[in-house]
């Protein structure tokens, strides 16, 4: 058998062993590799002539290739080659990486293919005096670099689809590298850089990519330049990239690979025109948070437009608060809202003094209800670009906005909408209950149950975040974190971060959380001491405004606005807005127009109770008063 491997370097075997010296001479390799690439493994004796020896004249052209069949023959086998008639033909057995990316495609194993992928065809090759030759491997190359960019580029696709951040960039900026023309390789490249937190790196490819189609009098299409911009006017501002330290704070999505694509499937659905309810449902510390984090990100790179609320306690006993609060910050930077009708624009008028000032011609009409207005306002900004609006720890939001947040799909069936809501498990909620019966029937949507993190979900968290680690150091550290974390992702990544810093995890755990209890029912002091220990030491790796503004934001309640923060510290606004980026990235804060929360309650709780001492504590609540 002929083992050929056309993509990258050219590699030929025969019967697994390193074929003969004379077989790998050019023209050689020539006639076997585009023997192995023509319609039926022939062509006719006056093609190959032409093909190869075209500078000789016709006796040594005749004699050259016979010469070249002969060692064919020596090397593979005598019945190698079918030279009766006029076509010569390769009859022996060939297995090339291109056949088995066909084969692999036809069956639908794209990944597998991808990874057949080596480089561009024949890379390095080349044979002189042959000019038609040199033609028919221009065009296989650029056969191959257009194939071979597609397929890298739509297994990179798929590898963000599933929250493999780190495979889809090597993956995308293969294909970018392969095919500099490459619209859709440049696209995944983008979308996985700046999804890795590299938005320098994703506005390069965008460059690169225009200077690539400028050279041939043609221009970056309009969906990849908008990209760019969503990319460039991003929260962190233009080029602006996150330390490498705080990046290495945000884990690989482990465990939810399945939950992140039917999620992101709903949500292309709802673009289409079908609006859909995506829950999330799970137990505290199960990361509901990071997983809509992901969902929304996605979506903004895909157009989108993220209209985000975050539910604290307090929320519960604020009757219609929820949709005030929605109404009086997301919902006012939407594009597309000044198209809704003028008794919207009127209602939402009186709801916030910045909707009179932005459309004061509006006051004059006859305002809506307000559940009315926001369904109006919504349905207009979905007419610009799909909307998803996104409740996060929706349990806590006021019965008569959530039971009008999820009826806002009555309204919108056939508009470009999504509704993502985020729920603990407690406390219960019937009107939540009541959605999630009817999901999948008269409600079109997504369900996704997170539970904790699998042991071998953990052994990977360990190999990312301590690759020095043996697979046996890695997998007795991974059984701890279990028992020491409950499986909860946040506190898995508070651990292996505090053991990165020096943490050592001794004695024997007792069984965590205690049964038939919940993260939610666990105070500070019934958490194991490496938890603590861990989010301790965790806290200490910030930088020292960091820390200031989290333990401020820990005494200060349950969502805190920045101002109020930074009245309390007395910090200067550079240096309060550099730190609660830092402590968003850091996934210790979550942000929404109405202020700052904690990411995990818990660790809120052990801040407030262990790293502020009784006299910060009155300072700050003094400061945050007498301001």
């Amino acid at each position: 058998m002929i083992q050929i491997t056309l993509l990258g370097p050219p590699i030929l075997t025969i019967e697994a062993r390193p074929a003969p010296p004379e077989l790998l001479w050019r023209k050689h390799l020539g006639l076997l590799a585009y023997l192995t690439c023509a319609p039926a493994r022939g062509a006719t004796r006056a093609h190959l002539l032409d093909l190869l020896w075209g500078d000789k004249p016709e006796a040594a052209a005749r004699h050259s290739l016979n010469e070249a069949l002969r060692v064919i023959r020596r090397g593979v086998g005598d019945e190698a080659v079918d030279t009766s008639g006029d076509r010569i033909r390769l009859v022996a057995e060939v297995d090339s990486d291109l056949a088995r990316i066909e084969a692999l495609q036809g069956a639908g194993d794209t990944a597998a293919a991808a990874r057949c992928i080596r480089g561009e065809f024949l890379e390095g090759f080349e044979i002189a005096g042959a000019a038609p030759f040199e033609d028919w491997l221009i065009a296989m190359r650029m056969e191959w670099r257009r194939r071979g960019s597609d397929l890298l580029a739509g297994e990179a696709e798929q590898c963000l689809d599933r929250g493999d951040i780190a495979t889809a960039v090597e993956l995308a900026e293969r294909a970018a590298s392969l095919d500099t023309e490459g619209v859709r390789s440049a696209v995944a490249a983008m979308k996985a850089l700046a999804l890795h937190g590299d938005r320098a790196g994703a506005l390069a490819h965008h460059d690169r990519l225009r200077a690539s189609l400028t050279e041939l009098g043609a221009a970056v299409p309009a969906p990849v330049s908008e990209l760019a911009t969503r990319i460039r006017t991003g929260r962190a501002g233009p080029g602006a990239s996150p330390p490498e330290v705080i990046r290495n704070r945000r884990p690989p999505l482990l465990g939810r690979e399945r939950a992140l694509a039917d999620l992101l499937a709903s949500c292309r659905l709802s673009q289409a025109g079908e609006a859909q309810l995506g829950v999330i449902l799970g137990a505290a510390g199960t990361g509901k948070s990071r997983l809509l984090e992901e969902v929304l990100t996605r979506a903004r790179l895909e157009g989108a437009t993220p209209i985000v609320l975050r539910a604290v306690p307090a929320d519960a006993g604020d009757p219609g608060g929820g949709l005030r609060a929605l109404c009086s910050g997301p919902l006012l930077e939407a594009p597309g809202v000044a198209a809704a009708p003028a008794g919207a624009l009127a209602t939402l008028a009186t709801v916030h003094p910045d909707w009179a000032e932005r459309f004061p011609g509006a006051l004059g009409a006859e305002p809506h209800s307000l559940r009315q207005a926001v369904v109006d306002l919504l349905r207009a900004s979905a007419e610009e670009s799909p909307v998803v609006l996104a409740v996060d720890d929706a349990q806590w939001l006021d019965a008569d906005s959530l039971r009008a947040v999820i009826g806002l799909l009555r309204d919108l069936s056939g508009d470009r909408v999504t509704v993502l809501l985020t729920a603990a498990l407690l406390p219960p909620r019937p009107e939540l209950d009541d959605a999630l019966a009817r999901l999948g029937r008269d409600l079109p949507g997504t369900l996704v149950r997170l539970t904790p993190l699998p042991l071998e979900a953990l052994e990977q968290l360990v190999c990312w975040n301590l690759p020095s680690y043996s697979v046996a150091e890695g997998n007795r550290l991974a059984r701890r974190i279990a028992s020491d974390s409950g499986g909860l992702p946040f506190l898995a990544v508070e651990l292996l971060h505090a053991v990165a810093g020096g943490l050592d995890l001794v004695g024997s755990p007792a069984v965590w959380p205690a049964p038939l209890h919940t993260l939610d029912q666990t105070r500070p002091g019934e958490l194991p001491d490496a938890i603590v220990a861990a989010i301790r030491i965790d806290f200490r790796r910030l930088s020292a405004s960091a820390q200031q503004v989290l333990a401020a934001a820990a005494v200060l309640g349950e969502r805190v606005p920045a101002r109020h923060i930074g009245q309390a510290l007395g910090l200067e606004p550079e240096l309060l807005h550099a730190a609660l980026d830092e402590l968003e990235w850091s996934r210790w804060l979550q942000a929404e127009p109405r202020g700052y929360s904690h990411v995990a309650r818990i660790a809120q709780e052990v801040i407030a109770k262990d790293l502020v001492t009784p006299g910060q504590r009155r300072r700050i609540l003094e400061q945050a008063g007498a301001a």
